[in-house]
């Protein structure tokens, strides 16, 4: 089976209070669902008040990023799924308990992992 990544940025999920709190309960329930059906890999939120660093070959450790990657945040999962279509219709429950929509991607295939 195939890993995928379902996610959505911050800025995605405009939202009062307590549509967040009504959002959070439902992506949960979703969540789940997922580990219900066997499917659950990982998942959650990056923490948006840590700032990323840069660790080097020998463990030098510098702040920042590399500049294709200073916005990546939001919220994540990683389901692994018979097919694409799985993946899109996982996202659709995803995105209908966010009240967003949802970016899938395809993890390549790496025996190891």
């Amino acid at each position: 089976m195939t890993k995928y990544l379902i996610s959505f940025p911050s800025a995605a999920m405009v939202l009062t209070e307590d549509e967040l709190r009504d959002a959070a309960r439902d992506a949960h329930a979703v969540l789940r669902a997922a580990k219900d059906a066997g499917v659950w890999v990982f998942g959650g939120g990056l923490d948006e008040s840590v700032p990323p660093v840069m660790v080097d070959e020998v463990g030098n450790v510098t702040e920042g990023t590399y500049p294709q990657t200073t916005t990546i945040e939001g919220g994540y999962a990683v389901l692994e799924l018979p097919s694409r279509q799985a993946a899109v219709e996982w996202a659709a429950r995803f995105a209908a308990a966010c009240r967003c929509a949802q970016e899938v991607r395809e993890f390549m295939y790496d025996p190891e992992s």
